[in-house]
C-alpha cells in the first residue's frame, strides 16, 4: 500500500527506455519513503517480462497479458491501471512523457481525481507547509519542470490527492541496474473478468510507424547549433565537424524554428534529452529550455561570440569567437592530428 508505481511502456515486445529510467528513479524515491517499487506491464505475449524488470529493484510486477491489449488503446489500459490503483492505493505513479504516457496519464487523473504534472525534468521528496493554513505536509513528491516558456523552474506538489502522478521525458533520468539478482513478486491481472467488450470499442486496424533514422541519445559526441549559426548553409560546418569527430548534429529550438535543421535534431525541453561524452554548442545562447536537454553532458564546449551568453556558465570550456572562423580551424587541426 502507498508504494511507488511505474507504468511500463511496451512496443513490439520491447520495454521502452523511459520506463527503465523511471524504474531507476522510482527505486530511489521508494527507498527514501521506505516503500516498495511496483511496476505495471500491460500488453500481449508478456511471458518472462518480470525478469527484465526485477534487476531495477522492482518488488512487485502487475501483469495484464491479453492479445487485445496490444497495440495500445486508451480504454482498456486506463481501466486496468485504475483498478490496480483502486486496490493498491499508490503514493506515487510515474509515466513516460511519450505519446502513450501523455494519453494515458491524464485519463487516469480524470478517472481517479488525482493531480498530474507533465514533462518533469526532476523528481525529489520533500516537505511543504501551506503558508495560509500552516498545514504541514511530509514526504511529498516535488515535481520539477521548466515553466512560463522556460523562464523559471517550477516545483509543483499535489498535497491533497493520491496518487501523485507525473510524466517524465525519455533521457531525463539515468538508467541503472539496482541489483542483477534482485527478485520480486508477480501479480497476474484477470483481464477477462475485468474488461468487457465496451472497453475494446476502439480497435487499431492498421499501424504505420516510421522508424527514426537519427539516434541522438546514443551519440557519444554531439555538435549542436543555435540561432546564432545564422543560416541553414552555415549548419554545413557543424555537419563537417561532426563527421570528422564521428558524432551527430543537433540543434536548439530557435534553430529548428528558423529552418536551419530538422525537428528530429532538436535538443531541449520540447526535443530530445541527451547525455553525450562531448557536447559542442555553437551559437547557442543557453536558454533553460535547451539546457534542460543537455545539461548532463560529460563535457561541454561552447563556441559563441557573446562572452555573457548563459551557455558559458555551464560549459567546461568556452571559445569566444565567430564559429565561421573557429569551426574550420577545429576541423583542420583534428584532421591533422588523426593522420
Amino acid at each position: 500500500m502507498n508504494n511507488v508505481f511505474v507504468y511500463i511502456e511496451i512496443e513490439d515486445g520491447a520495454i521502452a527506455d523511459v520506463s527503465l529510467e523511471l524504474l531507476t528513479k522510482g527505486k530511489k524515491l521508494a527507498q527514501q519513503l521506505g516503500k516498495k517499487l511496483e511496476a505495471i506491464a500491460i500488453g500481449s505475449k508478456l511471458e518472462g517480462i518480470e525478469k527484465h524488470l526485477f534487476p531495477y529493484g522492482v518488488d512487485v510486477v502487475h501483469i495484464a497479458d491479453d492479445k487485445r491489449l496490444a497495440p495500445y488503446t486508451t480504454l482498456p489500459h486506463n481501466k486496468i491501471v485504475c483498478e490496480i490503483f483502486k486496490n493498491e492505493q499508490p503514493e506515487i505513479a510515474l509515466f513516460g512523457a511519450t505519446s502513450v504516457g501523455r494519453d494515458l496519464a491524464p485519463r487516469i487523473c480524470s478517472t481517479t481525481g488525482s493531480g498530474l504534472t507533465a514533462d518533469c525534468t526532476s523528481l525529489e521528496i520533500g516537505d511543504h507547509t501551506d503558508p495560509k493554513t500552516k498545514t504541514e505536509y511530509k514526504n511529498l513528491l516535488y515535481q520539477i519542470r521548466p515553466a512560463f516558456g522556460g523562464n523559471i523552474i517550477a516545483t509543483i506538489i499535489n498535497p491533497e490527492t493520491r496518487p501523485q502522478i507525473a510524466t517524465v521525458r525519455e533521457g531525463v533520468m539515468k538508467q541503472e541496474i539496482f541489483d542483477a539478482k534482485y527478485t520480486g513478486q508477480v501479480k497476474v491481472i484477470d483481464v477477462k473478468n475485468l474488461l468487457n467488450k465496451e472497453d475494446f470499442v476502439v480497435q487499431v486496424i492498421e499501424r504505420e510507424i516510421e522508424k527514426s533514422k537519427l539516434n541522438l541519445k546514443a551519440a557519444p559526441i554531439i555538435v549542436a547549433g543555435g540561432y546564432g549559426v545564422g543560416s541553414k548553409e552555415n549548419f554545413k560546418l557543424l555537419h563537417d565537424l561532426a563527421e570528422v569527430l564521428g558524432g551527430e548534429v543537433a540543434a536548439s529550438r530557435a534553430a529548428v524554428d528558423s529552418g536551419f535543421a530538422e525537428h528530429e535534431r532538436q535538443v531541449g525541453q520540447t526535443g530530445v534529452t541527451v547525455r553525450p561524452k562531448l557536447y559542442i554548442a555553437c551559437g547557442i545562447s543557453g536558454a533553460v529550455q535547451h539546457t534542460a536537454g543537455m545539461a548532463e553532458s560529460a563535457l561541454v564546449i561552447s563556441i559563441n561570440n557573446d562572452a555573457n551568453a548563459p551557455i558559458n556558465t555551464i560549459a567546461d570550456y568556452t571559445i569566444i569567437g565567430d564559429l565561421n572562423d573557429v569551426l574550420p580551424k577545429m576541423i583542420k587541426y583534428y584532421k591533422q592530428n588523426t593522420k
